[in-house]
């Protein structure tokens, strides 16, 4: 199990925050808006009201001792880049912060953080790869150029074993998943003899461009 601070309970941090607990984990969230923390605290582990940029409030909460951090404080990008700063003091080693602009990621980005969450334009970036006609069904940015992508079996893959097929020596990318649509089962780290079929969907983590290259594949 692993400590979690979530700061900024909008619908962003308080999914985020609730996910994780939800997941087995310690969470601690805080906000300055008391109704805000007042929805999420019986389904956490804390929720403080309080201010998420003080180093001391941080402090007393015992967001010093948490493996992560997670930063959403919506439009306030100035309590956004204070809050990182004060996550940095206490050594936090994973911040992930959200973002609301261009401008500030790239702040962000200058400051040092773990990684930049853009939801709008992540989720757009999404739509719009799922509206292309390739392969793909579902997009998860996981980082800059790698994500996580479900995306049907291409056609030369079929009746071909994940062993046979060498995706990780020919392409570099790892099939996390498979998902039988008939049987609505999904398999976590497959089996590398399992022969793939059109039933099946692959969760794939790599590079985007060369998922894009594969889910293009005839």
């Amino acid at each position: 199990m692993k400590r979690f601070v979530v700061i900024g309970l909008g619908n962003f941090g308080f999914s985020v925050a609730r996910t994780l607990y939800e997941g087995g984990h310690d969470v601690i969230a805080i906000d300055l808006n008391e109704t805000l923390v007042d929805r999420l605290a019986s389904l956490i582990s804390h929720a403080v009201v309080g201010d998420g940029t003080d180093f001391d409030t941080l402090v007393r909460i015992s967001a010093k001792e948490a493996d992560a951090a997670i930063v959403s404080t919506g439009d306030d990008i100035t309590a956004s880049i204070l809050a990182t700063m004060a996550l940095h003091d206490l050594k936090i080693k994973d911040i992930y912060v959200k973002v609301v602009s261009n401008d500030h990621a790239r702040v962000m980005d200058r400051i040092g953080v773990t990684d930049i969450v853009f939801p709008e334009r992540d989720s757009a970036i999404s739509l719009a790869t799922r509206m292309t006609g390739s392969a793909l069904l579902n997009y998860v940015k996981l980082g800059k150029g790698f994500s996580l992508q479900e995306m049907g079996v291409p056609n030369d893959w079929m009746g071909k074993s994940i062993r046979e097929l060498k995706l990780r020596q020919e392409y570099d990318i790892t099939i996390v998943a498979v998902h039988d649509i008939l049987t609505d089962k999904i398999i976590a780290s497959p089996d590398p003899d399992k022969l793939l079929n059109d039933t099946d969907t692959l969760l794939v983590a790599g590079e985007d461009k060369i998922l894009d290259q594969i889910a293009n594949i005839s």
